[in-house]
């Protein structure tokens, strides 16, 4: 299994995140739309997971209503590239800094009490999660994982008296 520690799992610095995606835009013939520029910015600096309407308001100014809808466009683009991830159960995204292999699935690991989300991939987990599948019948386009509970930090904090 491997795990990256903290909410920010995937998360590099707001430039870096940026230049990774106007290369990978040029690279598929994209645009990286100012809009989708300003959403990955306000996912990649943000210190928690983060809702559509959120980040719409963070981006909206007196007289530049920017609308959750539009949001919404631009994280489904974002997620698509794979430079955001949704957090299905809180309908927040995260910033995902690398990219994933192919039919790599993402476990997240959501702390109840701080909210932090860490990810992990584990291919005793994909081994076994598609062995199900074949059997099922069922091909995926993706598969994530959440799992809910306390993280180390306040897992050891409720038990320090």
């Amino acid at each position: 299994m491997h795990r990256h520690e903290g909410h920010d799992a995937c998360h590099a610095g707001t430039g870096d995140m940026l230049a990774r995606a106007e290369a990978l835009c040029r690279e598929r013939g994209l645009q990286f739309t100012p809009l989708r520029r300003e959403v990955l910015e306000a996912v990649a600096e943000s210190a928690k997971a983060q809702g559509a309407y959120d980040i719409a308001e963070r981006l909206s100014a007196p007289g530049k209503r920017v609308a959750p809808v539009s949001v919404y466009r631009a994280l489904d683009f974002l997620m698509e590239q794979g430079l955001v991830h949704r957090i299905a159960s809180r309908n927040a995204f995260i910033p995902c800094a690398h990219g994933h292999a192919p039919g790599e699935g993402v476990i997240f690991l959501i702390c109840r009490t701080c909210g932090g989300v860490d990810e992990a991939s584990s291919e005793e987990v994909e081994g076994s999660l598609g062995r199900t599948l074949e059997r099922a019948g069922f091909t995926p386009t993706h598969s994530i994982l959440e799992v809910e509970g306390d993280c180390g930090a306040c897992r050891e904090r409720k038990q320090t008296p």
